[in-house]
């Protein structure tokens, strides 16, 4: 079995819609996979996560965000990090890393910038995810390095 934790901040975006689409994609994989996604400092699951995920028809409203210290870090095969501009978190031992910079889809807070409607909102929401998934497609989980 592989093992593949994705691992942002809030564990509300990116990582959720990264653990929704491998464990759609690696549903029937041979031998199989095992997805987690978890945050440095978890929040709650985006409601544009869940709308841009139901719209290729993959559902995670039962998704939480969960703590990466809850998780058991020693066991995992392959660790993609999906952070930007936030610093992400650093899990010790020995597992492949790959690191994919993914800007959060979230809006900035409103100090932070001008509020974007809705589909623009869900438009960023949609390239992640779809960004995701490409980069999920390419990913060779036979290669040990």
């Amino acid at each position: 079995m592989t093992n593949i934790l994705f691992l942002c901040v809030a564990n509300s975006a990116r990582s959720q819609m990264a653990e929704g689409l491998a464990r759609n994609l690696f549903k029937d994989t041979t031998p199989p996979v095992h997805v987690q996604s978890a945050g440095s400092a978890p929040a709650f699951v985006n409601p544009y996560a869940v709308k841009a995920m139901a719209e290729i028809g993959i559902d995670i409203t039962a998704h939480s965000s969960k703590s990466v210290d809850t998780l058991d870090t020693n066991a995992m095969d392959i660790i993609i990090t999906l952070c930007a501009d936030e610093v992400c978190p650093v899990v010790p031992g020995r597992v492949k890393r790959l690191h994919w910079p993914l800007p959060d889809p979230a809006p900035p807070h409103e100090s932070e910038g001008p509020k974007l409607d809705e589909d623009a909102l869900l438009a960023r929401f949609r390239s992640a995810r779809d960004d995701i998934k490409t980069r999920l497609v390419s990913l060779n989980l036979s290669d040990p390095s």
